[in-house]
Parts: C-alpha cells; structure tokens; sequence
C-alpha cells in the first residue's frame, strides 16, 4: 500500500495526531489494511522507494482524517462526538488502494521492498501478541477473567490451544499481520481485501517469506462471499477507512452487519484504530446492538450481539491542553 510519511513534527498539529517520521530507507509494510488507510510511516526492515513528495500530499490529507484518542478512561462534561463524524477521503475508495497496490506490487518485484507498516511495527507486533495473550486466556477457562493464567500453560498445550483458532483478517492488505500471527502460534489464517493486486501483494510476500500456508482471497468485507465462520476475526484499519467513504456512515453498519455474520459464536473481534477512542468504538458496538434487538425481536436471550472484553493498555500517550491521549486504539469484543 502507498505509504504515509508524515511532514516534519510541528507542535501545532498535535492537536490533530501525534505521528513519527522516519527517512523512506526505513519503511516497511504491514498488511494491513488494504481497506485500512489512516496510518503513518514507521522503521521497517524491508525499505521504501516510494516518492516522498508523494508521501507529504498523503500525509495532508492524513492531518484531516486521524483523531488524537482521547484515553479511553477520560471523561468530558462536553457533548461525546459522533462515531460516524468523519471527513470523507480518497482513502475510503477502492479505487485508492487498487492503485497503491499496483505500486507496491511493481516495488516488491523490482526491489523486493513489501511496502509500509500500517499503525507502525510497534503497533502491529502489539496486535499479534496481545491477540495470542487473549485468546490463551479465553481457552484456559471462559468463566474467568481476561487476562489471568492463560501462560501457565505448556508449551504443547498453549500450541494445541492456538491451533484451534480459525482466524480472519479482513482489509489484509500486504498481510503482513498474519505472518506476524503466525509466528505466535496461530495455523490456520485467512486474509481477504477487496483489492486484487493486494491480494496478489499478499501471496508473493507469503511465497517470498515461506508463508504459503496462509490463505488470501479477494473479498470485499461489505458484501462477503465467505461461507464460513471465524472464531478470531482482525481488523486493523479496516473500519477506519470505511468510514472515510463519501457514504461512510451507512457503509460502517454494513460493516457490522457482515462481521457479524463471519464471527462463529464465542469468537472474537480485535479492531485497531487510529479514528476511534475506545469509548467511541463501544459506543458504535452498543448502537448496533440496539439496532440488531429492535430487527430481531423472535429471538429470546441474546440482547447483544458483541459484548467488551478487553483493551489494549500499554499504546504510548501524549498529553495535549490537559487530556491524556494516545494515537491507536485496539479493542477485543466477544461475539454472542
């Protein structure tokens, strides 16, 4: 995907996202999100010729999309802003990405360069692991708390639990998420993006990296043809970039209503976001929710179709005129 490289860190735009710079000899790609677009640059092992000029007019249009994130503990006596009120951009469209894979695409085969880290290295390595650390624990007894006793296991038996784990990764982009998936223990991986060329980014760097057992597939998350369920189902960006679509609020309630359909019962959802508070992801969660027990009053018992269960806390935070923020938000919910 066409990277994003921010300008030069000037004090007056943290009001709008905190971001790092680094020079195009450091960048590398994540998968993520082919569908998945506010992200900035980040050091990569793999390298980028991509055009910094480029890469500036990228990152002013970025300034207006991304939110710094208020800390997801943070209360305001000022009216709580709307999910869905973001500013349409060309990376909600398609026809954005088809053309950023091409690129990448052309890059990886010329230079064997995969591209950008979406969210950053830190971020995705974050994701991976703390996915690993939630779904342990959720195996190792469903009726206690996350985040307790899962890694007493055994080696061999913390590998059989994995094992288990039928994964998604939707929006994957380069895929690079999955590889990153793997190596905590996770075998059976799937990745789709509406884009064709990023699939076929994703299998050349999967074939390059000794990933072929990784499945990708076209797929467009907003009208899935998939016919099977997920018990862990990713989403890095994905969301973000939907609703940067010029039809973005009605596109992001497709979203949920297909995610909904692709999670097996008991699994979970991971999003990472740059856009969204925690606060505000559950907010979008609850009012779908709603939506869903007013649409289906047949069904008895099950009032909600996610529920919370855990958040990334250790993301890096700044502080801007007394609010406590950081700049990405990953947040696990568990499917009724």
């Amino acid at each position: 995907m066409a990277g994003i490289r921010w300008p030069p860190e000037d004090p007056d735009l943290i009001h709008t996202r905190a971001t790092q710079t680094v020079t195009a000899s450091d960048l590398i790609s994540d998968d993520d999100r082919s569908v998945a677009a506010d992200s900035w640059s980040i050091k990569s092992d793999y390298g980028s010729t991509l055009d910094d000029d480029q890469r500036h007019v990228d990152a002013s249009e970025l300034l207006s999309t991304c939110n710094l994130h208020a800390a997801s503990d943070y209360s305001s006596d000022k009216e709580a802003p709307d999910a869905n009120e973001v500013e349409p951009s060309v990376l909600g469209l398609q026809s954005y990405w088809d053309d950023t894979y091409v690129e990448d695409l052309a890059n990886f085969h010329q230079h064997g360069h995969a591209g950008e880290v979406w969210f950053g290295a830190d971020v995705m390595d974050t994701v991976a692991t703390w996915s690993r650390r939630l779904c342990i624990d959720f195996n190792h007894d469903e009726n206690t708390s996350v985040g307790t006793g899962g890694e007493s296991e055994s080696s061999d038996e913390v590998d059989k639990d994995l094992s288990r784990w039928n994964v998604l990764d939707i929006g994957t982009g380069n895929g690079l998420l999955l590889h990153e998936m793997k190596k905590q223990g996770f075998t059976n991986l799937t990745g789709t993006d509406y884009s064709e060329t990023g699939i076929n980014l994703a299998r050349s760097l999967a074939t390059h990296n000794g990933h072929t057992d990784i499945n990708f597939l076209v797929d467009d998350i907003l009208d899935s043809k998939l016919e099977k369920q997920f018990n862990l189902v990713l989403d890095k960006g994905t969301l973000d970039a939907i609703g940067l679509h010029p039809e973005g609020p009605a596109r992001r309630i497709m979203y949920w209503e297909s995610v909904s359909k692709l999670i097996a019962p008991g699994g979970i959802l991971v999003i990472t976001s740059c856009n969204h508070t925690k606060d505000e992801l559950l907010e979008e969660v609850e009012n779908f929710n709603q939506k869903t027990s007013q649409d289906s009053q047949n069904e008895a018992g099950n009032s909600s179709d996610f529920q919370y269960l855990d958040h990334v806390q250790t993301y890096p935070t700044i502080m801007f005129g007394g609010i406590e923020g950081s700049r990405v938000a990953t947040v696990a919910f568990l499917h009724g």
